[in-house]
């Protein structure tokens, strides 16, 4: 009878919240954020976060406390944080896009993670399935696959206002900054348009890229309209902000007890098309007014 009262008291321990749990052990539950770098969108973007968590009742400092880290544009900084937040026992691991994420799931199998966004979370192991995740992690999805071929069709649908292209795609990886402007000069007379994948090292570069597009003059395609305010021609995906605010709600939920397995990873219900005309005259290209009618936003 004893044992059997012995078991109850363990079971009921395990299954409080990580918040009450963390209250117990005379500290306010702590999320650790994994970001790329310090530079103005991803402080945007954290802003959002923290005022949804705010309006579901985790004030920063009172009732929470948020451990702040950057990768600073480097990948390779990722494991290391993600370790030490294994070290300081957060209670959830937030991160953005797929490179922290891995870092954060090959550093625990413990703590629960949730990616803001990630590109495609199944076909790159974070993971096994968007209905049921499984394991420690969860998030939001943000279609990339599927919006991918919508992204290439505009850049052709652009392209084609000024004269007829043939589609042949070059690929052409980048490792680190240096390699961005010797990747350009590669390009030179071999493509006429450029679709950019998101990634930490292309983001924190995303001025520098856009300035040697177009300067060979390469109109280019995105994935967020972060690289549009910063000179890019075009971007097509899902609203970012929306996404974090969302990602909130996971945090939420994890901190009062539910289990990153059992939540869904959710899709992306809004996208927005950006068009800067500022880059398109720079280009010497023309936007057919059709165009910029189905635009969510035109930057001047």
């Amino acid at each position: 009878m004893k044992r059997r009262n012995f078991i109850t008291l363990l079971g009921g321990t395990a299954a409080w919240p990580l918040a009450a749990r963390a209250q117990q052990a005379g500290r306010l539950p702590t999320i650790g954020f994994l970001g790329a770098s310090t530079l103005g969108v991803e402080g945007h973007r954290n802003a959002v976060l923290v005022q949804r968590l705010r309006e579901l009742g985790w004030i920063e400092g009172r009732s929470i406390a948020i451990e702040y880290r950057w990768a600073e544009g480097r990948n390779e900084h990722f494991a290391e944080i993600a370790a030490e937040f294994v070290r300081l026992k957060v209670d959830v691991i937030v991160t953005y896009g797929t490179a922290p994420t891995l870092a954060a799931k090959q550093a625990t199998a413990v703590i629960p993670i949730v990616f803001a966004v990630s590109g495609d979370p199944v076909g790159t192991g974070l993971v096994a399935s968007l209905a049921r995740p499984g394991g420690n992690v969860t998030g939001l999805s943000g279609q990339q696959t599927d919006s991918a071929t919508k992204r290439i069709e505009l850049l052709r649908e652009v392209q084609t206002a000024a004269h007829t292209l043939g589609l042949q795609v070059n690929i052409l990886e980048v490792q680190q900054a240096q390699d961005i402007a010797p990747a350009f000069n590669d390009l030179k007379g071999r493509v006429d348009a450029l679709y950019v994948v998101g990634d930490p090292l292309v983001n924190t570069n995303r001025i520098r890229i856009n300035i040697l597009a177009v300067g060979a003059g390469l109109p280019t395609i995105y994935l967020l309209r972060e690289y549009v305010e910063a000179g890019g021609l075009l971007s097509f995906g899902p609203n970012i902000l929306d996404l974090y605010r969302r990602a909130a709600g996971l945090v939420d939920k994890i901190l009062r007890g539910a289990k990153a397995a059992d939540l869904p990873v959710e899709q992306p219900t809004k996208f927005d098309l950006i068009i800067n005309l500022t880059t398109a005259k720079a280009l010497g290209l023309t936007i057919p007014e059709s165009f910029l009618a189905r635009a969510d936003e035109v930057i001047e």
